[in-house]
């Protein structure tokens, strides 16, 4: 018996052994944080202008965290519901995921969070509490979202009325609540404005923030498919319907045939000439983009590596080899 006993706690060793190299400790001991400061961000005109624009337009802050009107066209946000939080509506996820109230309302928003503690949960990805977020908030990206920006963002948010609007948090299932422990990474050093010298550089920094990848590359258990970056087919099933994303880059099956005026229309309007975008595709917010900024972020998409990848929502949806989803077209991959 004794060496039965041995050899059971050789084998749970070995298997923790091989749970940890394949997954590391972050499950076990919690995600990566730095500690807080006392630093503050000056409310400055140039910074609620700055900070207005981003979450209303550029990174699509209020999308997410605004109550949406599902009775008109685009599901405008609901005035006065302005960052007040919503329970993501999207099927398929890993548990009840909420976009928390974020006004300063001090019961159920941030109105007693430090300046320190939004930035930390912004960019960073760890709450005031010190709990990992689920990253369809894309602080992935917000990583590289400059040090000025982000204090645009915070006094903005700062300066929004506050709506009380009590949510639950999100619940993540087992055992994505532990794995999502491993996303966030402190930013410890300072992230100066982006390049501006071209209209790539801006626009790589806009699509980024923007988070655009997140929803035009297909995914397999969270993952991306590798390969596949902006090609499309990322399914998203709700309210509206299950549809797949586009693909995006220039590829003939992409947008190969887009010119900058009708990226823009597309942008501004949710019609690709006469064929309407899902209400899934934010137009309603980044619509609201200058033109200047538009032309970026499509001078910098006519960079990315073209992929073939049909994807067409008006035909069934069958299974595409080549990203693992099923959509329109998918056996014509």
């Amino acid at each position: 018996m004794k060496k039965i006993g041995i050899a059971l706690l050789v084998l749970v060793v070995l298997v923790a052994a091989a749970v940890v190299f394949m997954i590391g400790v972050r499950p076990f001991i919690g995600p990566r944080m730095r500690p807080l400061t006392n630093r503050t961000f000056e409310s400055t005109p140039a910074h609620l202008a700055r900070g207005k624009y981003l979450f209303t337009a550029s990174a699509g802050c209020i999308d997410c965290h605004s109550q949406h009107d599902d009775t008109k066209a685009n599901w405008p946000v609901i005035p006065g519901t302005e960052g007040s939080g919503e329970i993501f509506p999207l099927k398929g996820l890993p548990g009840n995921v909420v976009a928390p109230n974020i006004t300063p309302d001090p019961d159920t928003g941030i109105g007693k969070w430090t300046d320190d503690e939004i930035a930390r949960a912004i960019r960073e990805g760890v709450d005031k509490d010190g709990r990992p977020l689920f990253n369809l908030m894309p602080y992935e990206h917000y990583r590289m979202m400059s040090d000025e920006d982000l204090a645009s963002v915070i006094v903005y948010v700062r300066a929004l009325p506050a709506v009380r609007h009590q949510l639950p948090v999100t619940q993540l299932i087992f055992p994505v609540k532990y794995l999502i422990r491993s996303v966030p990474e402190p930013v410890t050093s300072p992230v100066p404005a982006p390049d501006s010298s071209t209209p790539v550089t801006r626009g790589t920094y806009l699509v980024n923030i923007a988070g655009c990848s997140d929803c035009h590359t297909p995914q397999v258990k969270g993952q991306p498919v590798a390969g596949m970056n902006f090609a499309g087919g990322f399914l998203f099933a709700g309210p509206w319907g299950s549809v797949a994303s586009a693909n995006i880059t220039p590829d003939a099956s992409g947008i190969s045939y887009y010119d900058e005026k009708l990226f823009t229309d597309v942008m501004r309007t949710g019609m690709v000439h006469a064929r309407k975008l899902s209400a899934i595709m934010p137009t309603a917010i980044y619509g609201g983009m200058t033109d200047q900024d538009l032309s970026d972020m499509f001078a910098y998409l006519k960079t990315i590596p073209p992929v073939a990848h049909r994807v067409d929502n008006t035909e069934p949806p069958t299974l595409c080899k080549k990203c693992g989803m099923s959509h329109g077209l998918g056996d014509k991959n």
